[in-house]
């Protein structure tokens, strides 16, 4: 898949002002700062479509961009470490909970994961819950050009051996880095893959 066109649509905290479910839609999250919306500039070939910062808890709202006229990105609020007040994580809690278990045209939840780190507890219940709840989703590791390929392959295999103790098999995995012009196509054609057989339904 090529991306030829990727523009804003709408920002909100509520379902009910998503656009209407009648495109395929995919969504990214993650911790905070794990690196979700220079993931989507770099996938969409555009430096200015999803705000970036150096500042976990940036991406405070359900931003909605329509892809080549024909599917939808969503950029997720991160979740964990951000310094924010009480009250706003469990606003963002909320909001973000709806919308991954009622958005009925999102397809595939790609969950970012910092392939620098160990298997952090807050990642592994987020995804506990989405397999409970019967979302689908896929990992993505994040900054893998921060390690050399030993590190790296000995993360992914640290990872998945603690992923094991949760889920009968891994569920699908990427790796990806936004610096280094790393895993756009892997990650498009999957996407592609996934539309295809929606349409065809």
């Amino acid at each position: 898949m090529n991306i030829n066109t990727a523009e804003f649509v709408v920002s909100n905290s509520k379902l009910s002002l998503c656009p209407e479910p009648n495109k395929p839609e995919f969504a990214f999250i993650g911790r905070s700062n794990v690196g979700n919306s220079s993931l989507m500039n770099y996938i969409t070939n555009n430096k200015k479509l999803a705000k970036t910062s150096g500042t976990p808890g940036k991406t405070q709202l359900i931003n909605h961009f329509i892809i080549n006229n024909h599917w939808y990105l969503v950029d997720l609020p991160g979740y964990g470490y951000a310094k924010v007040p009480v009250k706003t994580k469990i606003k963002w809690e909320a909001f973000i909970s709806d919308y991954i278990l009622k958005r009925e045209n999102l397809l595939n939840l790609f969950v970012l994961i910092d392939s620098r780190l160990p298997a952090q507890q807050v990642d592994l219940d987020f995804m506990e819950w989405l397999g409970i709840k019967g979302i689908p989703f896929s990992i993505v590791f994040t900054k893998i050009d921060k390690l050399t390929s030993s590190q790296l392959n000995k993360n992914l295999l640290a990872y998945k051996k603690e992923m094991l103790k949760y889920w009968e098999e891994m569920p699908i995995s990427f790796t990806s880095s936004a610096s280094s012009k790393f895993g756009k196509d892997a990650l498009l054609n999957y996407m592609d893959g996934i539309i295809a057989g929606y349409e065809g339904k």
